[in-house]
């Protein structure tokens, strides 16, 4: 089965999962020389596909920006993903469960971008020049991958779990905060699930933006203005249950809330 991988295929096979809601195992399982510069370009040629069909660029997600996360998987750096309009969850819409295979929640700090950002050299304070707006956003992701067990390689093929994010209603200048110290409380059904501030994510958010657009200029990219920038969670994902009310509650960023929608959505 491993000599019917190539780029073409795993963008194929990953893409027709996200569309039908589909799980399989994990292919550095039947490709064990399956590598991160292979998944990206498979990434690459499913946002490709994506665009063909009347889908929409809007931005850049990241994925293992925490360092307990990426000690966890065994890597030193996070992953970037690619976000288009059809992610979007307009705010007060249920989680579309029947779009998803098992979806999982975080809390985010996100960036709009005034200006175009691109590496090499972006530092955390030329990323921020670049920003707009800091909002709160809840991710909500979903891996086609089994039980999520995969490599990063996989992961990444995948889009870094992307599925759908919802953003907050309070948007503020990045020098209104210290980004580090931006907390969230994320709320499950009433319970505080967990919570943490910006600290966690890289570092600092702005260090994920500005490993963001180095990174992405290696393979040619650069992020864009208007363009969403969501950093990576700032906690542990929460698996969601049919029915659940979500709540992020950011200190300076506002309130976050989101029905975790129906089984019978299926």
């Amino acid at each position: 089965m491993s000599a019917e991988w190539n780029v073409a295929s795993i963008a194929a096979e990953l893409l027709d999962a996200a569309d039908n809601a589909r799980s399989r195992t994990s292919i550095s399982e039947s490709w064990p020389v399956f590598d991160v510069p292979t998944a990206y370009a498979a990434q690459d040629v499913a946002l490709h596909r994506r665009l063909a069909r009347g889908e929409r660029l809007v931005g850049v997600k990241l994925g293992v920006t925490s360092r307990a996360k990426q000690k966890q998987v065994g890597v030193d750096n996070p992953s970037t993903a690619w976000l288009t309009d059809r992610m979007v969850l307009p705010a007060g819409a249920p989680v579309p469960r029947g779009r998803l295979v098992q979806p999982r929640a975080e809390p985010e700090i996100a960036f709009v971008l005034g200006a175009r950002l691109a590496g090499p050299g972006v530092t955390a304070a030329s990323a921020l020049a670049a920003v707009a707006g800091v909002f709160g956003a809840i991710e909500i992701i979903d891996s086609r991958f089994s039980g999520y067990r995969f490599s990063m390689a996989d992961v990444i093929a995948d889009n870094t779990s992307s599925g759908f994010y919802v953003t907050g209603p309070r948007i503020r200048r990045p020098d209104e905060l210290d980004l580090a110290l931006e907390a969230c409380l994320f709320e499950i059904d009433g319970e505080i699930a967990d919570s943490a501030t910006g600290a966690a994510v890289y570092g600092n958010p702005a260090e994920a933006l500005a490993f963001a657009a180095n990174t992405l200029a290696e393979r040619g990219h650069a992020l864009e203005p208007g363009w969403i920038v969501l950093t990576g969670g700032m906690t542990d994902a929460v698996a969601i249950r049919a029915g659940a009310r979500i709540a992020a509650h950011f200190t300076h960023l506002g309130t976050i809330t989101l029905d975790g929608g129906a089984d019978a959505d299926h």
